[in-house]
Formats: structure tokens, sequence, C-alpha cells
């Protein structure tokens, strides 16, 4: 049990680092803090999608690795 649990926290731990990656990143430093001129930017299609993956792996990770910690 606890290998398959380790198998698929790999897994999703791989899926979750490129759902990261694949999101559009601002131009500089500055859009992280509000710069740019826009102060709220809606997300859309394709970008909504990896957003909520996003979520939904981080959310998996963290209840994986509860779980791992749990058998041990």
């Amino acid at each position: 049990m606890k290998q398959y649990l380790f198998i698929a926290q790999s897994i999703v731990a791989v899926l979750l680092t490129i759902s990261i990656l694949l999101q559009q990143r601002g131009s500089s430093l500055g859009s992280t803090f509000g710069g740019g001129g826009e102060f709220h930017v809606s997300r859309r299609g394709a970008e909504k999608k990896i957003f909520w993956a996003t979520v939904v792996f981080g959310a998996i990770f963290v209840i994986l690795a509860l779980l791992n910690l749990s058998l041990q």
C-alpha cells in the first residue's frame, strides 16, 4: 500500500509541476505586486482550466503526503 501511495504522489508531483509551469507569467516582477496597469486579470478558457487543475493537483498532493505520514 505504501509503495502505491509513493508512486501516486510522485505522479501528482510531476503533474503539479507541469501545471504550474504552464500558467501564464507576468512580464516583470512589478506585475506580481499589481504593477503594469492592470489590477485584476480574469482567467478565461484554457488558462482557467490550468489554474483549477493546479489547485486540484496541489490538494491531492497534500492529501497523499498526509496519508504517507500516517502510515509511517
